[in-house]
């Protein structure tokens, strides 16, 4: 592969430029110049596909043994469905429970009214 003037070797079998073949190129302090692999960069975690599957901010995007190993601090945020929903989500949640319970307790005042 040449980078810049100067070409590097990859180190290992696979010689294609692939998604799965990313290398930096790194100067060493002997002044050579050799090749790093990198890893797939991992899309992180999401909100559910039915409630929009966006992204789950304050939450590392890990690949799947990383995750498995990583401490559960790095893999939730400390609120209630912390880690799987946003926080807008679980406010719209909240103001609607509360708004229904508002709801029924109206109902049961107006029930009340009409009784007397």
């Amino acid at each position: 592969m040449v980078v810049g003037q100067t070409r590097v070797h990859y180190r290992r079998h696979n010689t294609h430029n692939t998604r799965s073949n990313k290398i930096k190129v790194v100067k060493t302090p002997g002044h050579r110049l050799v090749v790093h692999y990198r890893k797939k960069r991992d899309r992180g975690p999401k909100t559910p596909k039915s409630l929009g599957h966006k992204p789950i901010p304050g939450i590392p995007h890990m690949r799947a043994m990383d995750r498995h190993r990583a401490k559960h601090r790095l893999l939730t945020v400390s609120r209630a469905y912390g880690g799987v929903l946003t926080h807008d989500i679980v406010r719209d949640r909240i103001v609607r429970a509360f708004l229904i319970e508002e709801q029924k307790i109206v109902k049961r005042v107006l029930n009340a009214q009409k009784k007397k």
